[in-house]
Formats: C-alpha cells, structure tokens, sequence
C-alpha cells in the first residue's frame, strides 16, 4: 500500500457499529479473515487495501492460561475494525465482504460508503474539478491543495483563491 497513489483506490466502505458494545479480538480477527478472503477472491489481491481500526478500550482480550516450555511466547492477533478501500470497480464487491464480516460481531452494524476520494479530505466531484485545474499534488495516499500564495509575479491572471 506504500506505493499506492491517491489516484489508485477511490472508493471507502466502512464497517460501523450502531451501537456501544465491546467486541472480543477473535471477532475481529474472524471478521478480518472472512472479508479478506471474499475480496481476495472476487477482485484480486492488488484492487483494495483492508485496514482494521477501533478504540483499543472497546476490545476484549481473553486471558490465556499457558502450561507449556514456551509460554512467555503467547502471540496476540490484530484487534481492530474493518474497512476497506478500493477502486470503483470494486465498490459492490467491498460492501458485500463487509455484510459478510457483520456477521461476526454482536449488535447492529452499518456499511457505510463514503462521498470522499480515498483517504483524501475532498469530496469526490472537489477532488476531479481541482485535478483538472492542477491546484491538487499527489501525496502519497493523501493529497495536497495548492494555493494562490506567493509572489505576484507568479500568479495566474483570472486564479481565484
């Protein structure tokens, strides 16, 4: 996802709960694997970037008794939310893994898509009408708007701020 450009995944779905509950870290984990498996395979590997957030006090952890030579090397798994971002061709594909990985949690969720470009602050129709100005510099996942300061000299007759 580090190479990924601003341009290359343009839709956000989320997972949202709908109501204050705690989750256990084995639900998340489970619902991590059954959406990334669906995306996986009815899109490919490379056409969306999953990423798992929540409040860390909202996760439950089960406390594990170990008897075994090694059990000061007890590994944890992930504990967070899913959400997913790819392209727009992809967009029917993400909501359905995440219906898929509601089914994992208690309480009621919300799949949510978002008016947004990607990781960006602009809406989708902000971000094309900048673009095709060039007032927006790629920023890795994100994206700068650029201003009309600086040097008169430099200012384009008509540029509005």
């Amino acid at each position: 996802m580090k190479k990924k450009g601003v341009d290359e995944f343009h839709s956000f779905v989320h997972l949202v709960s709908w109501e204050r509950e705690n989750v256990s870290r084995e639900a998340l984990e489970a619902a991590r694997i059954a959406c990334n498996k669906y995306m996986a395979k009815f899109s490919g590997k490379d056409t969306f970037h999953l990423r798992v957030r929540v409040h860390p006090f909202h996760v439950l952890r089960i406390n594990k008794m170990l008897s075994c030579a090694e059990a000061d090397r007890l590994q944890t798994g992930i504990c967070e939310a899913p959400t997913d971002l790819c392209k727009d061709t992809n967009g029917n594909p993400a909501q359905e893994a995440l219906r898929r990985a509601k089914f994992k949690f208690p309480g009621r969720q919300k799949i949510i898509v978002s008016r947004k470009w990607g990781f960006t602050k602009f809406s989708r129709q902000d971000y094309m009408k900048c673009k095709q100005e060039n007032r927006i510099m790629p920023d890795g996942v994100n994206a700068k708007l650029l201003g009309c300061h600086g040097p008169l000299a430099n200012r384009q007759p008509g540029a509005h701020s």
